[in-house]
């Protein structure tokens, strides 16, 4: 397959070789597979790319790949797709489940399309899945990415889903009698921790000292037994990931921080059950040549305190050209914490009609307060603020006539009809049932997906999201 990447900032995809009717536009970095042989005299190519076939300007194309990263809108969570210059796929958390989706949609979504639609590929090939950590909003999209009972879901058939390693944060949901839990708590520390493969299934079938997996961590944890992909914790120990390190590029593990009881990990209890699942979140640093990206997954303050202090003396550990915002723009953050950071662009992943206010003002404005500043020509060029959920929306209409198939009977908008259908709410898994008027409700014509794209060649950083109107 001959590949190349666009080179410049944008490019459109034409119908013809001629260079006539726009029919796409392709981004900084995006692969395109030629479909015919290269001619010294032709101006266009003819390729496919984003799932479009038609024409590209030849001179718009490199043989240099970038490091990618999709910020992917799925609501309430996270879910980062990367692809490193070597063209690895790294796929970081994936929203809640689709059932309990609004949309019906998470990351497992945009994976499928990516490589089905994108790559042309019949199977889905990740180097590595990461959950962040145990909460259901990060990793119900990576459950159903590999689940069977998903099938129906996704163009790839999930035996086609070949995950070569599977990394976590060590903390799972557990129940000892009828409590859930996250495990016995000594000392105030977490004691509990699953390490690798075995740990998950000992857990899943006999248990440790009386302690199980438990609900849909237990079924995520099911999936990874069934389809025997190795598992490791990773925590501040780790250091690098060494299956993705080169000489300009690694992946850099800075938490959870670690500490020891009875000569074991541990992890410090931050408090209660949420501030410790977010607290001991994994922190990823990418670094590309010059270039630092944070991703820092559900982090609190009470976390982030702590991770100041653990690199009190090596602070610059945690400044970054790019972080991903702590906990879907949450206000329970440090400020201290941000400083520290100095991002010239921080990306949000907001939830969508729920009730935590995401990205909450505060949080925007003091990631503007405390981001890397530059002006020029009289013009803020950073620091910028993207959101998935400020760019995501929906196509909304009137409707006018209800035409029953199979017959010729339309309805018009003065005629009584109740319509009963079933609400979601974010995370729920139990929808309500509703009844209203059939002819004041609007038609949702489609969703329109807040993708924010982050492209770096290791100098230069391109952060970027979909005009709703131009495409």
């Amino acid at each position: 397959m001959n590949k190349k990447y666009v080179s410049v900032e944008t490019t459109p995809v034409f119908k013809t070789k001629d260079g006539g009717k726009k029919i796409a536009y392709l981004l900084w970095g995006d692969t395109v597979t030629i479909l015919a042989p290269i001619n010294d005299t032709d101006k266009y190519l003819h390729v496919k790319a984003r799932g479009k076939v038609g024409y590209v300007d030849k001179n718009h194309l490199n043989d240099s790949p970038l490091l990618e990263l999709y910020f992917i809108d799925v609501g309430q969570g996270d879910g980062i797709l990367i692809k490193t210059p070597q063209e690895k796929h790294i796929l970081i958390d994936g929203g809640y489940k689709r059932a309990a989706q609004q949309s019906g949609k998470n990351a497992a979504d945009f994976v499928d399309w990516k490589f089905k639609k994108d790559y042309g590929m019949e199977t889905i090939e990740l180097d590595a899945m990461i959950a962040s950590h145990n909460d259901a909003d990060h990793y119900g999209g990576l459950c159903d990415l590999i689940n069977p009972e998903e099938q129906n879901e996704l163009d790839v058939d999930t035996s086609n889903v070949n995950v070569k390693q599977f990394y976590h944060s060590g903390l799972g949901w557990f129940k000892k009698g009828n409590t859930r839990n996250l495990g016995p708590i000594a000392n105030k520390k977490l004691t509990l921790l699953v390490d690798n493969l075995d740990d998950i299934n000992e857990l899943l079938d006999t248990g440790k000292d009386g302690y199980v997996l438990q609900g849909e961590w237990a079924s995520f944890m099911r999936c990874i037994q069934d389809k025997n992909i190795p598992s490791n914790r990773i925590s501040n120990k780790t250091g690098k990931l060494e299956q993705f390190t080169t000489d300009d590029f690694s992946i850099k593990v800075l938490a959870p921080i670690e500490v020891e009881y009875n000569l074991k990990p541990a992890y410090e209890s931050l408090g209660g059950l949420s501030q410790n699942t977010n607290g001991h979140s994994i922190v990823l640093r990418l670094d590309y040549k010059s270039v630092r990206i944070l991703l820092t997954g559900d982090l609190n303050s009470l976390s982030q305190k702590r991770i100041l202090s653990f690199y009190k003396d090596h602070e610059s550990e945690l400044a970054c050209d790019i972080s991903k915002s702590c906990h879907h723009g949450s206000d329970d953050c440090s400020f201290e914490y941000l400083t520290h950071l100095s991002a010239g662009a921080t990306i949000i992943s907001s939830g969508d009609a729920e009730g935590h206010g995401h990205p909450r003002p505060s949080i925007v404005a003091a990631s503007g307060l405390t981001g890397y500043k530059t002006i020029r020509d009289d013009n803020i060029l950073t620091p910028l603020i993207y959101s998935t959920e400020i760019s995501r929306s929906y196509k909304i209409g009137k409707i006018e006539q209800l035409h029953i198939k199979d017959s010729d009977q339309t309805l018009e908008s003065n005629t009584e009809i109740d319509v009963t259908y079933k609400e979601v709410n974010a995370g729920d898994l139990n929808p309500q049932t509703k009844t209203r008027s059939f002819w004041d409700k609007k038609i949702v014509g489609g969703i329109i997906y807040g993708l924010v794209n982050v492209r770096t060649d290791g100098k230069k950083i391109l952060c970027a999201t979909m005009s709703e109107k131009r495409k």
